[in-house]
């Protein structure tokens, strides 16, 4: 019984952990998508104003296509990169 009960702790530490693992990705990754989408906005709504070509073939949807895109690319990037690393921190702090 006594085994159990530690059991069910530990699983419940591991899912406690995953989760805060989990939080702190999509925060991270949340910050990174408003800074690419800042970052991908600028540029490609003044390059649909002052290029011609630029304003001949990009209608608005393709712009925010363009934007979206990169907000998207740069949260998945980040929130898999940062949730990694905490998982990998928290695996060496267990073992030391």
């Amino acid at each position: 019984m006594a085994a159990k009960n530690v059991s069910l702790a530990s699983v419940d530490q591991k899912l406690a952990m995953a989760k805060r693992c989990s939080h702190e990705g999509v925060v991270a990754g949340a910050k990174a998508a408003v800074v690419a989408s800042v970052a991908t906005a600028i540029p490609t709504l003044a390059c649909g104003k002052m290029l011609p070509w630029a304003r001949a073939n990009l209608n608005p949807t393709a712009k925010a296509l363009i934007v979206s895109t990169a907000a998207g690319m740069a949260y998945f990037i980040v929130a898999d990169k940062t949730i990694l690393k905490t998982a990998r921190q928290n695996s060496f702090n267990k073992q030391g």
